[in-house]
C-alpha cells in the first residue's frame, strides 16, 4: 500500500473513531434530528484534510431550536471552538455549524454540521451526490483522487468536488493538469456537479446573490 493510501486509511479510521467518541449520531437523534454522513469521509476519499461533514435535518427549524441543540456540544472540553452561519433566510434553509475538535494526540479536526430544515431545497441533495460519485468511481479513479489530494500543497484551495469532476469527467491524472483544470473550470458563483451532468437541486446554477451558500460542501 502506498504512503498516501496509508495516510487516507489512518485518517478515515480516526475520523470514524471521533464520531463514535462524540456520539454525534445518537446525540442528534435524541433531539429528533435525522443524521447523515456526507463528503469525503462518506465516500472513502478523506486524505490529509482533517474534516468531517454531517447533514442533520429537523422540521420547522428555527435559530432557537438549533442553538439549543448545539449548546450541549459546547460543554465538551475537546470541542475548542464553535462557529455558526445562519442561512435560514436563504433558499438553503439551514444553519451551518463549524466545530473545532482536538483529539487525544493534539490534532485539530474540523467538524462541519449543516442543520437543514426537512423538505427544503437541499434535503438529501449532497447525500445523492456522494452516492452517485461512489457509484461510478473506478478503483483507478479512487486511487488518483487520493493521490492528488495527498500531493496538493497545504493551504492550496481545491474543492473536493473539483477533484471528483476533474478525474471522473475530464480524465485528469496529474496535479499540474488538475490545477489547470481548476483554473479553467471553477465557477465564480459555484455550481453542483454529479457524474454525467451538472445539477443543482432545482436544475439551475445558483449565483452568489441567490444565497450565502452556507450549506455547500466544498471540502477537500
Amino acid at each position: 500500500m502506498k504512503e498516501y493510501e496509508l495516510i487516507a486509511e489512518r485518517n478515515q479510521q480516526r475520523a470514524r473513531e471521533i464520531l463514535k467518541e462524540l456520539g454525534l449520531t445518537e446525540y442528534f437523534e435524541k433531539h429528533g434530528c435525522k443524521v447523515n454522513l456526507i463528503g469525503s469521509l462518506a465516500m472513502g476519499l478523506l486524505v490529509k484534510h482533517r474534516d468531517i461533514d454531517l447533514h442533520i435535518y429537523s422540521s420547522e427549524l428555527t435559530e432557537e431550536k438549533s442553538f439549543a441543540i448545539f449548546a450541549g456540544l459546547a460543554k465538551n472540553p475537546k470541542i475548542k471552538e464553535i462557529k455558526c452561519i445562519n442561512g435560514l433566510f436563504t433558499d438553503e434553509h439551514c444553519l451551518a455549524w463549524h466545530l473545532t475538535y482536538q483529539d487525544a494526540d493534539g490534532q485539530l479536526w474540523q467538524i462541519d454540521i449543516i442543520h437543514i430544515e426537512s423538505g427544503t431545497t437541499y434535503d438529501g441533495f449532497f447525500e445523492k451526490m456522494a452516492h452517485r460519485i461512489s457509484e461510478v468511481l473506478t478503483d483507478d479513479q479512487r486511487e488518483t483522487i487520493i493521490r492528488l489530494k495527498f500531493e496538493t500543497l497545504d493551504g492550496e484551495l481545491i474543492h473536493g468536488v473539483e477533484y471528483y469532476q476533474a478525474v471522473i469527467e475530464a480524465g485528469v491524472t496529474e496535479l499540474s493538469e488538475l490545477r489547470e483544470w481548476v483554473k479553467n473550470n471553477r465557477k465564480p458563483d459555484g455550481s453542483y456537479w454529479m457524474p454525467e451532468q451538472l445539477l443543482t437541486p432545482a436544475s439551475k446554477t445558483l449565483s452568489a446573490s441567490d444565497s450565502t451558500r452556507s450549506c455547500e460542501t466544498l471540502e477537500n
